[in-house]
């Protein structure tokens, strides 16, 4: 299997990069590379920095894998829903580096993360599943309800509306957006000021805030994939 994922240790972080050479889609390696890199930033118990390849984040699931339907589809769904969760509740801070592009699963990772950087730009960023022929996932619903500005969500999600850096600052995918060069320069000096944090009492915290949106999420899970 090639390498889809890196992870690097740093004094004050792990840093976790993908690049498949393309469109960085989620396929079923590349889950499960993330999976193995975010089992290892839990165990040295840094912030984490998630990033993509110049000019691409992330375009979603494999839809090589989704346009087939059937099993290995809601298996497919199944592992992204778990990802997604599993960089919600991450027990260290989990920022965020959106290099590019970041479209349908690549766009609810963002949506996961506790703080999300994007770069200046014509980059596209949002929920386009409804313009490809795919329902939104109901728990793509509940992070979108969660974590979008109210008034852009029907936009967001019902019309597929993708947005440009500023708009999806304004819309909620993003937290702030710098030039291409600033990326992982910003992501590493926060990742060294969230580092000062009490992580034990960051997790507890974001458990209590998040509480509302992981029962959601339950809901949405045990709907969509009988989970």
């Amino acid at each position: 299997m090639s390498d889809l994922v890196q992870i690097t240790e740093e004094e004050h972080y792990s840093l976790i990069q993908m690049d498949d050479g393309k469109a960085n889609a989620l396929s079923f390696a590349m889950l499960q590379q993330l999976g193995a890199a975010l089992d290892q930033a839990q165990q040295v118990g840094k912030v984490v920095i998630i990033a993509g390849r110049a000019g691409k984040f992330s375009a979603g699931f494999d839809l090589s894998v989704m346009s087939q339907g059937g099993d290995a589809m809601v298996d497919l769904l199944r592992q992204g829903a778990e990802l997604s969760r599993r960089v919600l509740n991450f027990d260290t801070p989990v920022i965020l580096a959106a290099s590019g592009h970041a479209l349908a699963m690549g766009a609810l990772l963002l949506l996961s993360a506790d703080y999300r950087i994007g770069i200046s730009g014509n980059y596209k960023i949002g929920l386009n599943e409804v313009a490809i022929g795919m329902t939104m996932p109901h728990f793509g619903v509940e992070l979108a309800r969660a974590r979008l500005s109210k008034r852009y969500l029907n936009n967001a999600l019902g019309l597929a509306t993708v947005y440009d850096s500023p708009g999806a600052l304004e819309a909620g995918y993003l937290d702030e957006v710098v030039d291409a060069e600033q990326l992982l320069p910003r992501a590493v000096a926060l990742a060294e000021q969230f580092s000062a944090l009490n992580m034990e009492a960051h997790k507890n915290t974001k458990a209590r805030v998040r509480a509302d949106l992981n029962a959601a999420l339950d809901i949405a899970l045990a709907q969509e994939l009988g989970t």
